[in-house]
């Protein structure tokens, strides 16, 4: 037993050191939130406790969430093994939190025909933030970019402009007023450039790198990761939402089909799994479930269509401000949200006439539907007797004498037994 351990831990040592002094490549091609922070995160963990030489975190991002980037801000800046954020590929972008992420790195590089900067903080001109609150979050936005560019030797005055003004660069532009360290094809080219050269750490230390093995390593995201990211697509969140309301909503209307409600369930958790990562407006959410109930009251009250016109009025309204995001990416566009709001406002409408119409409906089963029945006396019945209605046979007393043949019709129903009389067609 003792041997085995001894091998176990050999191994381990063996592995570790094997892929000692070797380059660990993270790719992020999506916004910044928080399935993109726990990833770079956690990859930045795995290069600093297996002992990799340099970590290269490609990146394509139009933006995202301050809270988010700043964490992963946090992690760049207090990992102990080298970080280079390189913007790639050709055509891609580091806007918004990707140009603060781009400058926090140790080495920030580009590939041609990219841009980088327009970071000014989008929501100081959202809705519900006046100017005095507004002025606060520009000052504190300008006053981290400045920090993270003296820090790390970069231009401070361009990358407050980034800030302030909006002001974007493309590669050339950023490399000339020392916005960036490199401009280069690939991840090789970048190895190649860096290594064996001295560099500044955020705490002012100088580190020299040394790129024993050039092997490069991918960091991937996890499955739960990918899935939880795709979940985040807005346009996907929000027609889970309404397809799991629309479940739950026809279920309630029509109790025992359970596969609507099943369904509804299943969609509506993974809404909310997706509203655990996108900007979520909660006077939105809150007007698309009031649309529900308002439907829901219009079939129990009969509210003569204020009600079910009012829940459509919440439901479109409700959806135009249900995500509120930072970036064009995740918000949903108008163009989607308008018309999928307008049809699934008619499905639910179409599904509160229908019940309407089923609840002013004739009954014609149990006790209520046999009654007013036309049917035969089988036997004479004089105060008990037999007959055939509505295809079945009963038991059946009457006040009346009735002779068999006789045409009869249900007048009640007194549990097996029914009451009935002589039918006269005048």
């Amino acid at each position: 037993m003792k041997n085995k351990i001894i091998i176990f831990l050999f191994i381990i040592i063996l592995s570790v050191v094997g892929i000692r002094g070797k380059v660990l490549e993270l790719k992020i091609n999506a916004p910044i939130h928080s399935i993109t922070e726990e990833y770079i995160v956690r990859g930045i963990e795995y290069g600093n406790v297996n002992g990799f030489s340099l970590i290269v975190l490609k990146m394509d991002t139009p933006g995202g969430l301050d809270s988010s980037m700043r964490k992963i801000i946090k992690a760049i800046i207090n990992s102990k093994v080298p970080i280079a954020v390189f913007v790639y590929p050709q055509g891609a972008r580091a806007a918004s939190a990707g140009f603060f992420i781009l400058l926090s790195a140790d080495i920030a590089v580009m590939a041609k025909g990219t841009n980088t900067g327009a970071a000014h903080p989008v929501s100081i001109s959202g809705k519900g933030i006046d100017k005095t609150m507004g002025e606060k979050i520009l000052n504190d936005a300008s006053a981290y970019i400045k920090n993270l560019a003296i820090k790390r030797g970069r231009n401070e005055k361009l990358a407050e402009l980034a800030v302030r003004k909006s002001k974007s660069y493309m590669d050339s532009e950023a490399l000339r007023d020392k916005l960036i360290d490199f401009v280069v094809s690939d991840t090789k080219q970048l190895i190649e450039k860096i290594n064996g050269k001295e560099i500044k750490r955020f705490n002012g230390k100088i580190e020299k790198i040394n790129i024993e093995d050039k092997t490069i390593e991918h960091y991937d995201m996890s499955w739960r990761q990918r899935f939880l990211n795709t979940l985040a697509n807005p346009s996907l969140a929000y027609m889970l939402l309404m397809f799991g309301l629309l479940g739950l909503y026809f279920e309630f209307n029509h109790p025992g089909g359970v596969v609507p409600g099943i369904l509804g369930a299943i969609f509506l958790l993974l809404a909310a799994m997706a509203f655990q990562v996108l900007p979520i407006n909660y006077t939105g959410l809150f007007l698309i479930i009031l649309s529900i109930i308002l439907f829901i009251a219009e079939i129990k009250v009969q509210g003569f269509g204020i009600l079910g016109i009012s829940g459509v009025i919440s439901l479109i309204l409700g959806s135009i401000i249900l995500v509120d995001a930072p970036i064009k990416e995740m918000r949903m566009s108008l163009s989607f949200v308008l018309p999928l709001s307008i049809v699934l406002s008619a499905i639910f409408v179409l599904i509160l006439i229908l019940v309407i119409r089923t609840y002013k409906t004739k009954i014609k089963t149990g006790e209520e539907g046999i009654i007013g029945e036309i049917g035969e006396a089988v036997s004479n019945i004089k105060d008990r007797g037999k007959v055939f209605v509505h295809g079945e046979w009963w038991n059946a007393k009457s006040d009346e004498l009735i002779k068999k043949g006789d045409r009869i019709i249900v007048v009640g129903k007194n549990g097996m037994v029914l009451r009935v009389k002589r039918y006269n067609e005048e």
